[in-house]
């Protein structure tokens, strides 16, 4: 009896360290929480996002022997959802980073919670805020200014003297509307108009009309995905015949399918990816642009054809290139403001967008090596020199 009460105290010793081992394995994975929108208006552009992390996991799924689980979550394009969703994932499921959302409300939601939890936020809407307010933040997507002074670069060369301005009842539309101001005095450009939506609108005639009475020289837009083709709609019926313009929130197949003729010929700027074969050989985000493309059709079965599922990727990528220099156990509040500090002292990462270089204080990491100009003819983005 005491040789069996000795072996069954051994095996339970032995169990009780397996399980102990077994616990501190998995609380050294690394979590990353991943929020978009599958349903609701802006789930043109959370769909692709969401593809966009299927390729970034089928890329690259373990970091320095540690595994990396992804916990994703729909917020339903609801902000106050985005919201209690990064609460669930900080406060229940213990990840050390988050990333999303697809539109700029969400986000911004995200950024509230991330900052009173201390937790990173990677940004894949394009979403600011100011001071501390954004100190747990970084957004990829280009910043407004940055890709509204291209297009005012080229209004410019066109010849355009005014410009109508129709956009989204929300920051992204304020965002767009504020750069275009400060860029389009400069180049002699007025802008004539101001008329805004909100994204889950039916129509937008009466805007429309409005701006046609003004007889602007080219239209542009503070908008995005599937919601955004409405003004190029309604200027199509009004017998708009001037340049139209849009921005980088624009580039994805839905955008085009439901815009149809009405968006031929839209000049946007984008990131360098959704044109990479057309970049030069010497362009260093070609070759990244191109290893993405290769593991969004392992996961997801054919070829990207928008520009949002690539935020996703580059996300992945800072986040890899960050913890790959954050010490400490995954996990903890100590390792989530060390990886925060990684990420905001990232230094000329090569992703599909842009070569990222980040700072304390500044929420984006991008510079004029991010953008290009493209141009939409029969469906196809081309890129203009």
């Amino acid at each position: 009896m005491k040789v069996l009460t000795r072996l069954f105290t051994m095996a339970g010793a032995a169990a009780a360290v397996s399980v102990l081992t077994a616990a501190n394995a998995m609380a050294a994975d690394l979590k990353v929480g991943f929020i978009t929108s599958l349903s609701g208006p802006v789930s043109s552009l959370g769909i692709p996002y969401d593809k966009g992390m299927k390729a970034a996991i089928a890329y690259k799924s373990e970091l320095g022997g540690k595994k990396i689980q992804v916990v994703s979550l729909d917020d339903a394009s609801d902000p106050s959802t985005a919201a209690r969703n990064a609460r669930k994932l900080i406060d229940e499921d213990k990840v050390d980073v988050i990333i999303g959302t697809a539109g700029s409300p969400g986000a911004l939601a995200i950024a509230a919670v991330a900052r009173e939890t201390k937790t990173p936020l990677i940004s894949i809407a394009n979403a600011n805020l100011p001071g501390e307010e954004g100190a747990w933040m970084v957004t990829l997507p280009q910043p407004a200014p940055l890709m509204v002074s291209a297009v005012v670069e080229r209004m410019k060369k066109s010849g355009v003297k005014t410009v109508g301005y129709i956009g989204f009842s929300d920051a992204w539309g304020d965002l767009v509307y504020d750069a275009l101001q400060k860029s389009a005095e400069p180049a002699g450009i007025k802008v004539v108009s101001n008329e805004r939506y909100a994204r889950a609108d039916a129509s937008v005639t009466g805007q429309v009309l409005k701006i046609v009475a003004l007889r602007p020289d080219a239209v542009i837009t503070g908008t995005s995905g599937t919601p955004g083709a409405l003004p190029y709609l309604a200027l199509q019926e009004r017998g708009y015949k001037g340049q139209i313009y849009g921005m980088h929130a624009l580039i994805n197949p839905d955008f085009v399918r439901v815009g149809g003729t009405a968006v031929e010929g839209l000049l946007a700027p984008t990131g360098p990816v959704i044109v990479a074969e057309q970049l030069p050989e010497s362009n260093p985000i070609r070759k990244v642009s191109m290893d993405f493309r290769s593991a969004y059709q392992k996961a997801n079965g054919a070829a990207p054809t928008d520009a949002f599922s690539a935020y996703s990727f580059d996300a992945w990528l800072l986040f890899l290139d960050a913890a790959s220099r954050t010490q400490g156990e995954p996990g903890t509040p100590q390792y989530r403001v060390a990886l925060r500090d990684a990420i905001v002292n990232t230094k000329e990462l090569v992703g599909t967008h842009s070569v990222y270089n980040f700072k304390p204080g500044d929420r984006y990491g991008s510079d004029e090596r991010s953008r290009v100009i493209v141009k939409l003819e029969k469906g196809q983005w081309k890129l203009v020199p």
